[in-house]
């Protein structure tokens, strides 16, 4: 009976300590997973501190970018305002040489024309449109002041190059029913000549009278030599030629 008693009272007791640890068990899981949830939460933390102080140092990067990129941007601000200023002060003058250029580039064209009609009479259609275009090219407004003056230039610097040069070619001579197709031979702008095809019959420009003279048949071996030359058909050749006075050709220099 003692023996019984002592396990019926036994009973509670074992139930009891079953209880307590199982509570003690739940309370450890608890514990442990309590543990495991901060651990979870410092980590996520500490990724988003790292995430934080990585975004902290992107801006501090970029905003030291930004600062030189500004100071940059202000430094071209500041040339580009220069620069601005000087063009300003450039087209003004472009603007005052345009002024001073119209009227010098009419007068060097009257000048040029002038120059033709006095200069021996040599390419006359061929010079004469040159100086019809360009005419026409002064008085154009939609052309512009420099090409202007370039075509001017262009023109006197051909002009100064007949001065220099040896010249042949067939044209015409006379007029109305006289007109008949002759060689004609420029030295520089000393003198000109003609020869006609056949060589019989040649002739040279008298500046003072204006007007074409004979020459006789002693000059009709040299010009046709001269023809040749001029044609690059032959090595150059001292030429006996007539020439005008040379108190005349310093006076037309």
């Amino acid at each position: 009976m003692k023996v019984v008693l002592w396990v019926l009272l036994a009973l509670p007791l074992v139930a009891l300590a079953q209880g307590a640890a199982e509570q003690a068990l739940d309370e450890s899981q608890a514990l442990v997973r309590e543990a495991r949830d901060s651990q979870q939460r410092v980590e996520q933390l500490d990724d988003a501190t790292r995430q934080a102080l990585e975004r902290y140092r992107q801006a501090i990067e970029q905003r030291e970018q930004l600062t030189e990129y500004n100071a940059r941007l202000a430094d071209m601000v500041g040339t580009q305002a220069e620069e601005l200023q000087a063009l300003e002060t450039q087209l003004a003058s472009i603007e005052d040489t345009q002024r001073e250029l119209l009227p010098l580039m009419q007068r060097m064209y009257a000048s040029l024309e002038q120059f033709v009609a006095l200069d021996l009479p040599f390419l006359l259609d061929e010079r004469g449109e040159r100086l019809a275009q360009l005419d026409a090219l002064l008085k154009s407004p939609n052309a512009s002041v420099a090409e202007k003056y370039r075509r001017l230039v262009e023109a006197y610097q051909i002009e100064s190059d007949y001065g220099r040069t040896l010249e042949a070619w067939r044209g015409t001579l006379g007029a109305d029913d006289q007109v008949r197709v002759v060689n004609f031979l420029r030295l520089g702008r000393v003198m000109l000549f003609y020869q006609s095809l056949d060589g019989r019959e040649q002739g040279y420009w008298d500046a003072d009278a204006g007007e074409w003279k004979p020459l006789g048949d002693d000059y009709r071996r040299t010009l046709e030599q001269g023809l040749s030359i001029a044609r690059q058909q032959q090595t150059p050749v001292m030429l006996r030629l007539p020439l005008p006075p040379v108190a005349e050709q310093e006076a037309g220099l």
